[in-house]
């Protein structure tokens, strides 16, 4: 019965979501969240001994009020998860773990606090997998348009930022070619788990096969 009621506040949680995100269009929408929800529970059925309700929450909930969207707060997403768990009807032990989660999952530049909990390296992992591969490159663009990125540029360089502040700053000043650079194929080195590693390692190989027919077509017709 236990498992059960878990069961049903996951999918209570993920109703809520799914109806807050759907239609979004930079590519951090119900189905980036439903990709990670996926990916977080295979991650952690091939790495044993996590939380799997934990696991989930964090997972449907890791992008409800990114600090991208929501002015550079860094805390909002917290705000938002805590008030869904609650009318959840989450226990406020699970409502924490998850909360530390949501507020500490991001990128950030590659200036984000390191997750201190196995349920937290698989939910990042698996945001991280999401960012690579054909469906990477797919969202890369989508949030490059949203930005008033240029696709590329030859006389824009990728560029190192010196903190989080920095990174939050970039805005359009830079293009989609050069978040590759700035982030996308920095991401496998800082996966958690092995299982993370390995989905990370074949989607990065297709992005670079990518980017090498990327500049070949831009170059004009070959």
């Amino acid at each position: 019965m236990l498992l059960m009621n878990k069961d049903r506040k996951v999918m209570l949680v993920a109703s809520t979501v799914r109806k807050r995100m759907a239609g979004e269009s930079t590519g951090h929408d119900w189905w980036h969240v439903y990709r990670v929800w996926r990916s977080s529970l295979y991650i952690a059925r091939s790495e044993h001994g996590a939380d799997l309700f934990i696991v989930q929450l964090a997972a449907l909930l890791h992008d409800i009020a990114d600090w991208k969207f929501s002015d550079g707060d860094t805390k909002k997403g917290a705000k938002v998860a805590r008030g869904i768990l609650m009318r959840a009807g989450v226990d406020k032990k699970s409502i924490g773990e998850v909360c530390h989660i949501v507020e500490n999952v991001s990128y950030k530049g590659g200036f984000g606090i390191a997750l201190d909990t196995k349920e937290g390296r698989i939910v990042q992992d698996a945001d991280r997998v999401d960012a690579l591969g054909a469906i990477g490159i797919a969202r890369a663009f989508a949030y490059g348009g949203s930005r008033g990125r240029e696709l590329y540029n030859p006389y824009i360089k990728p560029r190192k930022y010196r903190n989080f502040e920095e990174f939050k700053k970039s805005g359009a000043r830079s293009t989609t070619i050069n978040h590759f650079y700035e982030k996308l194929l920095l991401l496998r080195k800082g996966m958690n788990t092995r299982t993370g590693k390995e989905l990370a390692r074949e989607r990065e190989r297709f992005m670079r096969k990518y980017l090498d027919r990327f500049y070949k077509e831009w170059k004009g017709a070959i």
